[in-house]
């Protein structure tokens, strides 16, 4: 599993801009934010937000969303 907040938005956004000429960029930076904590709710979470952030949609947490339910 990926744990998105160890990648950079910048960074990701420039090497999946030069991936499809070269792929070995994403797959490096991906591969260095890799985790085996499969299980952990926290880092699930932490990766959705990242996503939402990625697409300019930075005004909800997860996490706050959770303490509203």
């Amino acid at each position: 599993m990926i744990d998105w907040s160890k990648v950079a938005k910048e960074d990701y956004f420039l090497a999946m801009e030069r991936s499809p000429i070269k792929d070995v960029e994403i797959k490096v930076l991906l591969k260095a934010a890799l985790t085996d904590q499969i299980n952990d709710w926290e880092v699930y979470m932490k990766g959705i937000d990242v996503s939402y952030y990625y697409e300019g949609y930075d005004f909800y947490k997860i996490k706050d969303l959770q303490e509203e339910l």
